[in-house]
């Protein structure tokens, strides 16, 4: 537990935990059950803590919104551009797995809560945007024939989207997840223009590039 600190006080590892205990008590409980005292009971601290980090309770729950959403784009600008960009759009996949399955209290709010309004919503747009830039370079080098890229990513997302919810779900094992994305994302890619062969050896390259050298790509 964190000791408590006064409304002139803002230190990192209070507004850390607030946002961190926000985001399990929205996931598993629902919005009805984050208040003021069940959260500064939850981390420890004084109700006046959230109004020193945050200057309010709508203020939070735009904040885990965002810390989610940062996490995410932290791991998909961590993913380098390969020469190969089918390999390229595989690794944003998972990339974006794997920040899921390390914040799945996170990832609920941002993607299984309705955001507070407008502004809140536009949140995350600019990662799901390198997924459209990825897509965009398969059609220029010749792999992809999507006419638009966007509607192509947004297979791709929501494929990826529905497993994690799946795994998160405790109804689909870790593994078997990861895995059947990467397969719907491979058929995918050949039913939009690619060769079998090629899109294989992409495929395989990212997996040894996502430390995942066992997985078989079908």
């Amino acid at each position: 537990m964190l000791s408590s600190v006064s409304p002139k006080s803002a230190d990192p590892a209070v507004r850390s935990a607030l946002i961190e205990s926000a985001a399990r008590l929205l996931a598993e409980e629902g919005p009805q059950h984050l208040t003021l005292r069940r959260l500064a009971g939850e981390v420890g601290t004084s109700t006046m803590a959230v109004y020193t980090h945050f200057g309010g309770m709508d203020a939070l729950r735009r904040e885990v919104r965002r810390e989610g959403f940062a996490r995410l784009a932290a791991h998909v600008a961590a993913v380098e551009r390969t020469r190969d960009p089918v390999a390229h759009v595989v690794l944003l996949g998972c990339a974006y797995y794997r920040s899921a399955t390390a914040n799945p209290h996170l990832y609920r709010v941002m993607f299984m809560e309705q955001p507070l309004d407008e502004a809140d919503a536009v949140d995350g747009y600019d990662t799901f945007g390198a997924l459209v830039e990825g897509v965009a370079r398969c059609v220029a080098a010749g792999r992809l024939d999507a006419a638009a890229p966007e509607e192509l990513a947004t297979q791709l997302w929501g494929s990826g989207h529905g497993l994690v919810a799946l795994e998160l779900a405790g109804l689909l094992a870790p593994p078997r997840a990861l895995d059947t994305w990467i397969s719907t994302a491979q058929n995918l890619f050949r039913a939009n223009g690619d060769d079998a062969r090629a899109a294989a050896r992409s495929v395989a390259a990212a997996r040894r590039r996502a430390g995942r050298p066992g997985l078989v790509g079908r």
